[in-house]
């Protein structure tokens, strides 16, 4: 009987692949004597539902040192017996590990990896569940668990250490966080982890690809990263990347190319921490305000108050001036004054004194703030917010466009804020597209003060102006953002493209240019690679495709349909499993209630919208032909809504999450269609091999066996259609 190979407590190490999932308990109820055997009207899990999981890791030098905590919980009536299997990384090394007793610990012992591949293959073929699939072919500790008491918790910990990859000062470190979700009935609990990097050597270009993180300096040589989420599928595993150097700039490089196939690569720069005021860019701001009628109320109030702010944080090398408008202009000053405390003192009291009344006069006051700009030693910046449309003066939006261009001469960039849904997105993110720029809206429920104040911050201290980039002779493009934005001290640059090359590119020197207090300087970040074949990071395709889309839907929301921006954005959607108003067949309303809860829209997608709404699956995801989108609005909550869904996508540097009818293994996006997995590399029509398994079936046991790669693809469901080495794969019950 299987549990008699099961010795209590025993932990057992395979040593097979790398690959990676989460840590599960796989229960059965406990053997009775025969004359002791109880009808049980409620059926044991195929897994224990996970209550939570905390995640300690320290990371010194290139160890890592990582501590996880699961706590389970048994819902059933009964006491039960499982085994727990955790896959642990590559290379990594198992120090301790403990199962709870209520409050007492108990240490487990190693087992031998042969009898624990026998185990797992019989565990495997008796469940008949395809989530188990996941851990086939993996560094795999396992454990007997008993008792796992009833309708009560059950508490396991280990601890594992790693010797991290360091490629030219690249640092990568991986969780197994998310395969294993496929296996469970129910999201779990509550997820958080801890990071902390200490390194000799400063730490630049902190950036996680899987997780929205949040990152806490301690000067340059120590950083705490963590994340939490909650009540949720976490698909993904965690992954982390940081680069080591203790020059002025670092860059990071990572790629991802198959064989044959355009390359993908992202390059990260980021500045030092810590700079003299020497050596900070003093820079020329103008400060526009929309003071209207429509501003009245707590809108004036707040706007006020973030005006302070950003006076007030300026550096005495700094020079700047503010402009009032409705239906004219009103400036604090004819021409830039130095930000000694006398001028800011002058900026408070004028700013105090604004009152809300009047017309709106965008032209006229862009026009007087551009004027303003003498200098082009130094970065030149004007923020101008607004809550209205032109209503004064000149209101057409192409000649506002045209005379802003033929007056900013200089290269000032636009900062634009609109605030509320009665402003023109076309006109505001023109504006900041045109000028090197940005957008961003303030919605009512949000706070003009707390959101400009904080644009203020990431603004206030540039350390490179007027940035352009030489990637040494590679041969690259589509990359995104278009324009280079300047940095800033605490800042990133996230650029992500394709590259082409017909061989490898091994020692490339990635130079950086731009300027320092009106003196150009040039940074090289050497030995850095564009290999014909790289097949690590994984994300890299999707990601780049994500960021494509967003700028092919800007393109049609700004200027309209064609049907080549349509088709594109149909094909990489497709492929790739990404959410437009062409693909939204890829959603359900639950999904956008989910994105809606953790504060992310889909590109393009608005809630509410009824062309959206025809196209959503029901439920099981089934294609469409798109039709031609009506105008896009320039005005109104769905205007701002969807100009902040797509403009948030053209910077993102995470994953997209996958919906209820997609899923992504690795390179591969699988879409649900009448009820079936199927990989959108299949072409219906399509003439490769096609080789049919029934699930459960010793044919298809074997395969796995032989191709652990599949299983990874398998574990998605009982019926799978999968491209993989040139033939497709057909699972059907």
């Amino acid at each position: 009987m299987l549990h008699r190979l099961l010795p209590a407590m025993a932990l057992m190490l395979l040593l097979s692949a790398n690959a990676a999932a989460q840590g599960l308990i796989i229960p059965r109820e406990r053997l009775l004597p025969p004359d002791r055997i109880i009808p049980r009207p409620m059926p044991i899990p195929q897994v224990l539902k996970i209550k939570s999981i905390q995640i300690t890791t320290n990371i010194n030098l290139q160890v890592a040192t990582t501590k996880v905590e699961q706590v389970f919980t048994n819902d059933t009536p009964y006491v039960l017996e499982g085994t727990y299997v955790f896959p642990v990384p590559e290379s990594a090394s198992l120090s301790e590990f403990a199962i709870y007793d209520g409050d007492k610990r108990v240490v487990g012992e190693v087992m031998e990896r042969k009898k624990a591949r026998q185990i797992y293959d019989q565990i495997v073929r008796s469940m008949r569940d395809p989530g188990l699939l996941e851990y086939v072919g993996k560094d795999l500790f396992q454990a007997s668990v008993f008792p796992i008491p009833a309708k009560s918790d059950k508490k396991i910990e280990l601890i594992y250490t790693q010797v991290l990859k360091n490629d030219n000062g690249q640092i990568s470190y991986r969780y197994p966080l998310g395969s294993g979700q496929r296996a469970l009935d129910a999201p779990t609990g509550q997820v958080s982890a801890s990071v902390q990097i200490a390194s000799p050597i400063a730490i630049k270009n902190i950036f996680s690809p899987s997780h929205q993180i949040s990152i806490t300096n301690d000067g340059e040589r120590k950083a705490r990263v963590s994340f939490e989420v909650s009540g949720e599928k976490v698909y993904q595993d965690f992954q982390l990347f940081y680069n080591l150097s203790d020059k002025d700039f670092g860059a990071s490089l990572l790629t991802y190319r198959e064989p044959g196939k355009d390359g993908y690569f992202l390059l990260l720069i980021s500045p030092k921490l810590t700079f003299s005021e020497k050596e900070l860019v003093a820079k020329d701001v103008v400060f526009i305000l929309d003071t209207s009628g429509s501003m009245s109320g707590e809108k004036i109030k707040q706007a006020k108050a973030a005006l302070m702010f950003g006076v007030r944080a300026l550096s005495e090398r700094d020079r700047f001036n503010l402009i009032s408008f409705s239906g004219e202009e009103r400036l604090m000053d004819a021409q830039l004054v130095t930000a000694t405390q006398a001028n800011v003192d002058k900026a408070i009291k004028f700013i105090d004194s604004l009152r809300a009344e009047g017309g709106t006069n965008i032209h006229d006051a862009l026009i007087a703030g551009l004027k303003l700009f003498e200098s082009n030693d130094r970065p030149r910046m004007l923020v101008f917010l607004t809550d209205g449309l032109p209503t004064v003066g000149v209101t057409d939006i192409k000649r506002i466009l045209d005379a802003v261009a033929q007056a900013n001469k200089a290269g000032v960039r636009l900062f634009v804020f609109g605030v509320g849904y009665d402003v023109n997105t076309h006109l505001l993110d023109k504006l900041a597209d045109d000028n090197r720029g940005a957008s961003d809206y303030v919605e009512p429920q949000e706070n003009i003060e707390v959101k400009v104040s904080n644009f203020f911050t990431k603004i206030n201290h540039p350390v490179l102006a007027d940035l352009s980039l030489d990637f040494g002779g590679a041969e690259t493009d589509l990359i995104y953002p278009r324009q280079l934005p300047d940095l800033f001290r605490g800042s990133q640059i996230a650029l992500i493209g394709r590259y082409k090359d017909q061989g490898d590119r091994n020692n490339v020197t990635i130079k950086l240019t731009g300027k320092v207090n009106g003196r150009e300087r040039r940074i090289d970040f050497d030995r850095m690679s564009f290999p014909l074949t790289s097949t690590e990071n994984q994300f890299l395709p999707r990601l780049w495709a994500v960021r494509r889309v967003a700028w092919l839907m800007d393109q049609i929301r700004l200027n309209g349909e064609t049907a080549e921006l349509r088709d594109e954005v149909v094909a990489l959607g497709a492929r790739y499993g990404i959410v437009t108003p062409y693909t939204s067949y890829l959603i359900t309303e639950d999904d956008i209630r989910a994105a809606t809860r953790r504060g992310r829209d889909f590109i393009g997608v608005v809630p509410g919208d009824s062309k959206t709404e025809t196209r959503m699956a029901p439920g099981i995801a089934g294609a469409m032909p798109p039709a031609p989108l009506n105008q896009p609005q320039a005005t109104g909550q769905g205007a701002v809504q969807q100009s902040k869904a797509i403009r948030e996508r053209m910077k993102q540097a995470t994953v997209e999450d996958d919906t209820q009818n997609t899923r992504t293994i690795g390179n591969k996006t699988f879409v649900l269609k009448n009820g079936v997995w199927t990989d959108t590399e299949f072409k219906e029509g399509s003439n490769p091999p096609v080789v049919d398994l029934k699930f459960g079936s010793d044919q298809y046991f074997d395969l796995v066996t032989k191709e652990p790669k599949l299983a990874e693809f398998f574990a998605l469901g009982k019926r799978v259609v999968v491209v993989f080495n040139g033939k497709v794969y057909r699972v059907e019950e």
